[in-house]
């Protein structure tokens, strides 16, 4: 197998390499054989890596680990992870592992083995490990790493992964609008609900994923007054200028939240309709 990421300093962050390399050691003791790919996406492989961005690692095994690896190696990342901002020396991590033969041939909805996050630390710690399953976000993920995506082990993205549909990528989409209705459904998640929101968007308008920051300079333009200033709150405090006041704004962000899924809803159903 090989490892690569000493290799690929030119593309690599030289920034998250340390943690990159550590992440990956933790990876490799527990799947060990059954690694087929190890896919860096998001920010870090498309010249986006932000104050609070993640490091997002699609792993693509072979063979279903049994729980007791899923769990060991869950807790074992906790140790290379750290909450947003809360270090200077590693960031938070995302790390998802599926089966490659689960996603190819593509079929929605896909389904994950595991999902690793910093919003999952506390469950984890309290012996609380989610199941494998079913992710309909899949789509959203692969068309992302086969859009910008460091190879790390294996094949480049593009080449090891099926496209995935528009249509899957729209429904997706529209579901995803579905989970914020209330001010308890973004409550303690203002900024990420507001610069995923502004994806969407941006998605439904265009038929692409782009970087959270260009996302929000894309709906700015297009919001109304009053609403602009709440995407310019998420926006600098993702980009580490300013501090996020976001739970502040109550019935202004209420108001934000509604325009935008009321906008990017009425393009989903006619990019939907057009499919």
């Amino acid at each position: 197998m090989n490892w690569a990421l000493d290799t690929m300093t030119d593309s690599v962050p030289s920034e998250i390499s340390a943690q990159l390399s550590q992440t990956l050691d933790v990876i490799r003791s527990h799947l060990a054989s059954t690694i087929l790919a190890v896919h860096l996406y998001g920010s870090a492989s498309s010249g986006g890596l932000k104050p609070y961005s993640d490091i997002d690692l699609l792993v693509t095994v072979n063979a279903r680990p049994d729980e007791a690896v899923r769990q060991a190696l869950m807790l074992n990342l906790l140790e290379v992870s750290a909450p947003p901002g809360q270090s200077k020396a590693i960031r938070a991590l995302e790390v998802t592992v599926v089966v490659r033969n689960d996603i190819v041939p593509w079929s929605y909805p896909g389904r994950r083995e595991l999902q690793f996050g910093e919003w999952l630390r506390k469950d984890l710690l309290a012996g609380i490990f989610e199941p494998a399953g079913i992710d309909p976000d899949l789509a959203i993920l692969l068309t992302k790493a086969r859009q910008h995506s460091i190879a790390l082990v294996g094949p480049s993205a593009e080449q090891f992964f099926d496209p995935v549909p528009e249509g899957d990528l729209l429904k997706v989409l529209a579901d995803t609008l579905k989970l914020w209705n209330s001010p308890s459904d973004w409550a303690e998640d203002e900024r990420n609900v507001v610069l995923t929101l502004a994806r969407i968007w941006y998605s439904a308008a265009t038929g692409k994923i782009v970087p959270k920051h260009v996302a929000a300079d894309w709906a700015m333009a297009r919001l109304p007054a009053t609403l602009q200033s709440v995407m310019l709150e998420a926006r600098q405090a993702y980009l580490g200028y300013s501090e996020d006041r976001l739970a502040s704004r109550g019935d202004q962000l209420t108001a934000f939240v509604q325009y935008v899924k009321c906008e990017a809803t009425q393009l989903l159903n006619v990019r939907t309709n057009s499919v």
